[in-house]
Parts: C-alpha cells; sequence; structure tokens
C-alpha cells in the first residue's frame, strides 16, 4: 500500500494557490521582435512581417487583418478599437478608431412605446450597428508610423481568406453554439455553415467575399471602405433590413490621434488610451489609489490585499459609470478624477472600512470573448498595443452582401436607458447616452508601460469591463509581487465592478481561509470560468530580451518571436 504524506491542515487550506504557485510556465522569449495574439496564425503574421524589415505598426496592422479572417467571433474590419504606439523616437500617440453611432440615431431609438428596452434590439441586427472604424484606423497607423505598403501587410491576411484556415476548436465550438442564429442570416449562414451545419475542427474554412473586401481596401486604401462600393454594400443592406446607416456616415468617418493618458504607479509611467475609452482613466484611478497600499507586504491573495484592490474596482467603475462619455460630447472630470489628492481620500476611506454592507445581487455570468487584443515590439524600439471588438459575439450576427465580415453590434454600448444595464451589467449614466455621430464608452484597456524612459511591459486583454480589472492585476503580478509575465498572466482572477455587488473569483483564487475571511468581511464572492485574455512582452531592461505570454485562456493564440 503506498503511503501518503500527511498535510497539514492550515497548508491544506491554503492549498488551491499553492496548486498555482507550483505550476508556472515560462514565457518565450527573442532577442529582436515580439508578437502575441489570440491565434497563432495571426502572430505568425506579425512575425513574418517584422522578419522581412517591417516595423511594429507594420506588422500591428498586418495582425489586425490577419484577425479578421482567422478570428472572426472577435477579430474585424467591421468594428473599431484603440491602438497604443510608443516610438523609437520617444513619441507616444494613441489612434482612436472607436465605432460611432449613424447620424440618424435618436436617444430613445431601441425603447417601445411604453418606455421599455425592446429585447435583442441593442446586439442583434442592423439597427445595433455602429459605423465602424478599423479599416480608417489602421489606414491611419500604416500611413503615419508604417514603413511598408498596405499590399505588403495585408498580403498574409488576403491569401489566408483566399485559401482558407484551419477551424480551431475554439472556432468549432462558438459555431456551434450560434449554429442556429447564422442559419436566420443568410449571408451568414453561406460563409459559416457547411451543408446547413457548423464547421468542425479541422476543417478548411473558406472566405472568398473577405478576400475580395480585403483585396479592394489593400488597392485603394480606406477610401474603399468608406467612399466606395463597400460602404453601398453595408447600407445598402442596412435600409433592406431595418438599419439607419447612411453613406454619408461612412464618407464622414475618420480616425484621429490623440495623446495617451499617463499616470505613474511606484516609479513605472503607464501609458493608455483616454475617453472615449473609460480603460485607461479607470486603470490609473485603480492604480492611484493602491499605491497608497503595501500590497507586497499584505501579501499575495491575502484578505488585507484582496480589500484592498477590490475597493480601488468599487470606486473605479463607479467614476467609470457616473462621469465618463465621448469628450466631444460631454467634458470628462478627469483632472479632479486622478488628482493625488482624491486618490489619497480614497485610499483612507478604504483604510477606514473594514466591514462592508453589500447589496444581495446576484447573477450568472457568462464569458465574453468579444474583444480581441494584441501586443507587438520590434528591433527598432517601437512597441503597440492593440485592442478592438465587435462588441458582442460576431456582433450583430449580420454580414452585409459582397462583404463577407461581421459587422458589430456597438450601439448596445451607448446608454440606451437610464438604469438600463447593458450585456456587461453596466449601468451607465446620461454622459453615455446616445447622440447623432457620438462615440460610445468602451472598456478597452491598451496598455505600455515604461521605465525610466524605455518599454517595460506591452499589454492588454479582450473581455469587457473585465478587460480593466485582467490588465490592473497582470500590472500589479509583475510590479508589487515580482511575477514573470507568464505567472502574471496565468495567475487566478477576480473581478469586481460595483453593479452586481458580487465578487467573482475564477477557480484558485483564494485559499479557503482567504475566502471565508472576505465573507466575514460582507463580500459576496462567487466562482466563475475562466475570462479574459492577456497578451503581454515584458522587456527584460538589463539583456533587452523580449518575453512573450499568450493567455492560455484563449489555447490558439501563441507568443512569437525571433
Amino acid at each position: 500500500m503506498l503511503g501518503i504524506r500527511k498535510i497539514p491542515p492550515l497548508l491544506l487550506l491554503s492549498f488551491p494557490l499553492l496548486c498555482m504557485a507550483g505550476d508556472v510556465h515560462q514565457p518565450v522569449s527573442a532577442s529582436q521582435g515580439m508578437v502575441v495574439s489570440e491565434q497563432k496564425i495571426a502572430s505568425q503574421a506579425g512575425v513574418t512581417i517584422l522578419r522581412a524589415g517591417g516595423n511594429a505598426i507594420d506588422a500591428a496592422v498586418a495582425v489586425g487583418y490577419a484577425l479578421a479572417v482567422v478570428n472572426p467571433c472577435c477579430g474585424n474590419i467591421g468594428g473599431g478599437g484603440f491602438m497604443v504606439i510608443r516610438l523609437a523616437d520617444g513619441r507616444n500617440t494613441v489612434i482612436n478608431f472607436r465605432e460611432k453611432a449613424p447620424l440618424r440615431a435618436t436617444q430613445n431609438m431601441f425603447l417601445d412605446k411604453f418606455g421599455n428596452v425592446v429585447p435583442g434590439s441593442t446586439t442583434n441586427g442592423y439597427l445595433a450597428v455602429a459605423v465602424p472604424g478599423t479599416v480608417a484606423g489602421l489606414e491611419l497607423a500604416l500611413t503615419r508610423y508604417g514603413t511598408m505598403t498596405r499590399r505588403q501587410v495585408m498580403e498574409p491576411a488576403i491569401l489566408l481568406a483566399e485559401n482558407g484556415y484551419r477551424v480551431t476548436a475554439f472556432d468549432a465550438r462558438w459555431f456551434q453554439a450560434y449554429a442556429s442564429t447564422f442559419r436566420t442570416q443568410p449571408n451568414v449562414a453561406a460563409i459559416f455553415l457547411k451543408q446547413g451545419k457548423p464547421y468542425q475542427t479541422g476543417d478548411l474554412l473558406i472566405q472568398q467575399d473577405l478576400a475580395q473586401t480585403l483585396k479592394l481596401i489593400a488597392e485603394n486604401g480606406a477610401h474603399e471602405f468608406y467612399k466606395g462600393s463597400i460602404a453601398r454594400h453595408i447600407v445598402e443592406s442596412s435600409n433592406r433590413h431595418g438599419g439607419i446607416l447612411t453613406l454619408e456616415d461612412f464618407s464622414t468617418y475618420q480616425a484621429e490621434e490623440l495623446s495617451p493618458l499617463t499616470c505613474r504607479y511606484r516609479g513605472y509611467d503607464v501609458l493608455s488610451v483616454p475617453p472615449p475609452s473609460s480603460g485607461g482613466v479607470t486603470l490609473c484611478e485603480m492604480l492611484g489609489i493602491l499605491q497608497h497600499f503595501s500590497l507586497s507586504n499584505e501579501g499575495f491573495r491575502s484578505a488585507q490585499s484582496m480589500q484592498n484592490i477590490i475597493e480601488a474596482m468599487r470606486y473605479g467603475f463607479n467614476d467609470r459609470n457616473t462621469f465618463l462619455g465621448d469628450p466631444d460630447f460631454v467634458k470628462n472630470p478627469l483632472e479632479q478624477m486622478l488628482s493625488r489628492a482624491r486618490m489619497e481620500s480614497l485610499a483612507d476611506k478604504i483604510k477606514a472600512t473594514r466591514l462592508i454592507q453589500p447589496e444581495n445581487i446576484m447573477i450568472d455570468f457568462h464569458e465574453n470573448t468579444d474583444t480581441t487584443h494584441y501586443s507587438i515590439v520590434d528591433r527598432f524600439g517601437n512597441a503597440v498595443a492593440v485592442t478592438y471588438t465587435l462588441n458582442g459575439f460576431f456582433g450583430a450576427k449580420v454580414i452585409a452582401d459582397h462583404t463577407g465580415f461581421f459587422l458589430n453590434d456597438e450601439m448596445d454600448d451607448f446608454t440606451v436607458k437610464p438604469g438600463f444595464a447593458n450585456k456587461f451589467e453596466l449601468v451607465q449614466s446620461s454622459a453615455n447616452a446616445i447622440s447623432p455621430g457620438k462615440r460610445p464608452l468602451s472598456s478597452m484597456t491598451p496598455v505600455i508601460v515604461m521605465k525610466n524612459g524605455r518599454v517595460f511591459l506591452v499589454l492588454g486583454s479582450p473581455g469587457g469591463p473585465r478587460i480593466i480589472t485582467a490588465v490592473l492585476l497582470t500590472l500589479i503580478n509583475v510590479i508589487d509581487y515580482g511575477m514573470n509575465i507568464r505567472a502574471a498572466v496565468d495567475a487566478p482572477r477576480f473581478h469586481y465592478q460595483g453593479t452586481p455587488d458580487i465578487v467573482d473569483i475564477e477557480p484558485l483564487t483564494l485559499s479557503f481561509l482567504t475566502s471565508k475571511a472576505l465573507e466575514y468581511r460582507g463580500y459576496h464572492i462567487t466562482t466563475q470560468s475562466p475570462w479574459a485574455a492577456v497578451e503581454a512582452v515584458l522587456i527584460d531592461k538589463a539583456n533587452g530580451m523580449r518575453y512573450g505570454a499568450n493567455d492560455d485562456r484563449r489555447p490558439d493564440g501563441a507568443a512569437l518571436g525571433y
């Protein structure tokens, strides 16, 4: 009979964390460049561009178009997003290619005659579609900061669409889940169903309409998307199916450059996106509060450190949902929100509060993988973080005639009615109300972290509001707890956004004792399936090596370097 070593009771109570700490993978290393994305094929496209002499911006455009082919749920040319760029010459910039509400949009467009939100109207069909920004954003980045031609950087995506790629288990799972929805849309069914059935793992998926669309963009640029045949196809389909998109919506759309939102945390400079994304503001507010706590001394996943981080999340999301909106339409009080005095005051409130009184609200969380993120560094010293999205899984679940790509359901990110929670359970303010030409508030949080003027970390994630907390925890894991980037990404996560009043945790996040201590302090805790997908690159200042980590929560992804 095998002998079994006796484990002390207190050690057994902490066993989940010990298992996690002992099962740490190492990051991928490279000396020249690194590309990390949720799809290995897309990462390969980026590395191909880097090897050919392109810079990180060239590679970012290549990966963006490749993901539109091999990650159809989330990668896109029918959505929008944000790109944070750090150039080797020391300049920093943000490309804002967030979608816009159609010019015919109205504040109450999703309400019935009784003032209730029409179920599904904000997430399905052409009425849910905002004006896409991805093509304009990628074009702006390439034109201003790239070194290669459109044709060169788009060639990998064109070949993948034209010749096909092998469906992964992840793809097959979601094709199956949405098969009944696909059958209601002939344009979708023609591409993503095979003789009326969803594609299976290993099947070859060819997308000829998308290949033709990409060829037109490669030849004629963003003009073809916004003022040419692609815009006409989208508007015609929208008109036939109850949408409100117009040719003017497309011809007047422009991506724009913004100055990054910056903050400091324990000697590191954090560069992220300003409104219309809430991600950078909310992240910096949380970091500003946590600056006043010694998380490393309190201990990883101790009850004390957990409470401090949860309460920082509470204040961050409360301010996000109360104050923020498109700066072209509302004034965002960023200086007041992020002032040193206010951060100190909020930290003092947390220190003075040890027992909380939560609301008894329970929901079931179903993970949303609708967005995608990728991170890139090159051998020249440039770094790029890109997060872009269709909002919902497969967006509005519609494909316009002759185009081959899903359109977003970004109108759901607006406050469609006061007090009404969107698909991410966010209850937002009138600052984010629908208005013609307005960009909806986002949670996308692409980040570049600097140390002494040099790139240290590039990261971001999908996940709706969980993007912000996934990025926050990864930063804390590296800076406060000294983890390598692989361990920092792999570590189990928790999330709190105030409404609903629940702390969600992944399996193995807490020891039994810590969980009970938090419950004693008044927190509702629920265990959920894993979420988000942080894609990150860390540069070792000592030797210049690039270390990449793809989140194993998305096993189709890869960190690839050379």
